[in-house]
């Protein structure tokens, strides 16, 4: 956080982050979603759950962002909703729920990231992910 001042003015604070604009990197979605299917619930921790879902939500933030052509697809229309609502806190997982439940939220935000990620690349000609 940065404080900006000027002279006769009110201090104010300005977040960086907010300013800075992050193009969406295929290629570490595609390795964060990759790594994530990979997980099995038999033999991920809950702590490897619990450090997927920040970097995998992470993504899908990102592609929620994006045009993904929401205007013109109610497909479309219908997965942002479902992303929106993913990544709504009260819908994460907390302390209490159970292994099985935060591997199924992990899932299901990975899969929905993918395909937001399919969607983002056929709208701006690139190689499928």
């Amino acid at each position: 956080m940065i404080t900006v001042a000027s002279m006769g003015k009110e201090s104010r604070a300005t977040n960086l982050a907010e300013t800075e604009v992050h193009p969406v990197d295929v290629e570490t979605i595609s390795e964060s979603i990759d790594l994530v299917l990979s997980m099995q619930m038999s033999t991920s921790t809950r702590e490897d759950m619990d450090g997927s879902t920040p970097v995998i939500l992470g993504h899908l933030n990102q592609l929620l962002d994006e045009d993904l052509g929401a205007a013109e697809d109610e497909d479309v229309r219908e997965l942002l909703h479902r992303g929106r609502k993913l990544v709504d806190y009260t819908s994460r997982p907390t302390a209490e729920t159970p292994s099985f439940g935060a591997f199924i939220y992990l899932r299901d935000a990975v899969h929905l990231t993918r395909r937001l990620l399919w969607i983002y690349t056929q709208r701006n000609g690139l190689g499928a992910p």
